[in-house]
């Protein structure tokens, strides 16, 4: 049981942390930068740690930032207000998420359209077989691990970690919560101390000041993520553009 548990918190954090920092902080909206070694270092980090729901980088950022431009009208890939329930809500996301990464969408902004490719990882991550070898191994670990069938229960979270994410975000976070800032959308922050989703459930403060990396605007308010963020600046891995 102790195994099973470490092993679902542990690829929730690890997975929940590469869509925050690399896909969302990065990708999306280039809050530091960083060299060739370490971009391709959190690539393929992300890819490992995201696994049989790994989301395609530069489609993510393009779909987020349709998300930013259009945040809770009808045009919103995925906006609460919309859809009947977050099933239908996730639809959507996946569908628009599919047009950006065939390339059948255009995002219209150039940095975007120049943002960073690693083609030959792109492409396996995104096969069947790299799915179904990563679900393969989160079963084989429950298989050897689980002290009863019960468990097996959980699989679908380690299957659908990254949708799982991403819907409880863009659901709660445009629905439930408080609001420290008079936006156009309808965004809240759900929690003051956002341990569960490394900082990404503070969709107010985010779409408030969408390129600061801190999302945590007030006193009491956390963003986990944000201390390990500025301890890289220190260590040269990363720059940030615009530190608190």
């Amino acid at each position: 049981m102790f195994f099973i548990l470490s092993f679902l918190l542990i690829h929730w954090y690890l997975s929940v942390f590469a869509q925050s920092f690399f896909l969302h902080r990065y990708m999306a909206h280039r809050m530091f930068r960083m060299n060739a070694f370490w971009e391709k270092f959190f690539y393929f980090f992300t890819f490992v740690t995201q696994g049989s729901s790994f989301l395609h980088p530069k489609a993510y950022a393009q779909l987020h930032l349709e998300h930013h431009k259009h945040s809770d009208t009808e045009e919103d890939p995925h906006s609460p207000l919309f859809f009947r329930d977050v099933i239908a809500m996730m639809v959507n996301t996946a569908k628009v998420y599919t047009e950006f990464r065939m390339g059948n969408r255009k995002s219209g902004s150039t940095y975007i359209e120049n943002l960073p490719t690693w083609k030959v990882l792109d492409t396996f991550a995104n096969s069947f077989l790299s799915r179904i070898s990563f679900c393969a191994l989160y079963t084989w670990a429950y298989v050897v691990f689980a002290p009863s069938w019960h468990w097996f229960l959980l699989l679908p979270i380690h299957f659908l970690m990254g949708p799982i994410h991403g819907a409880f975000v863009n659901w709660c976070g445009h629905k439930y919560g408080y609001r420290n800032h008079n936006t156009a959308d309808k965004s809240r922050n759900t929690f003051a101390w956002d341990l569960l989703f490394v900082g990404e459930t503070f969709q107010n403060n985010h779409h408030r000041y969408p390129n600061r990396a801190n999302f945590a605007n007030r006193w009491f308010e956390l963003d986990i993520s944000y201390p390990l963020i500025w301890i890289l600046n220190k260590l040269r891995v990363l720059r940030l553009n615009n530190a608190p």
